[in-house]
């Protein structure tokens, strides 16, 4: 339980990270710091389980591309994770949204080294 609550709060403060970082990416109609909180930890649990569940057989399905590109199609496919996040998101009620494709690509990039960021400082637990 406590693995699962540290990976909930690593995921929140790296989408907080992008939403802080790019004009592109809001969360609007979260109108006190608990709505904002609450309203990126939803965000975060969702980009997780994207990236957990959708993410694998995407880059399976890109696998000729990243290796052609050298790995460079991983930041492709990152950001359309992010992208399905927002439109999954925007379902919910949550208005988080990402404005484009480019946008999305340089967030999930952010997103990436602030997660690795937030996992090295938070204790690891088995």
């Amino acid at each position: 339980m406590t693995k699962f609550v540290i990976w909930l709060i690593a995921n929140a403060l790296a989408v907080g990270a992008a939403v802080w970082l790019f004009d592109g990416i809001s969360l609007a109609g979260a109108d006190t710091d608990t709505d904002k909180i609450v309203s990126l930890v939803i965000v975060g649990a969702i980009f997780g389980a994207i990236t957990g569940f959708v993410r694998p057989v995407v880059n399976l399905l890109a696998l000729p591309l990243i290796v052609l590109t050298l790995g460079l199609m991983l930041f492709v496919t990152n950001g359309l994770m992010l992208l399905l996040t927002s439109k999954v998101a925007d379902t919910f009620g949550l208005h988080f949204h990402v404005d484009g494709f480019w946008t999305a690509v340089f967030g999930a990039i952010v997103i990436s080294i602030a997660g690795v960021i937030v996992n090295a400082i938070l204790p690891e637990t088995s």
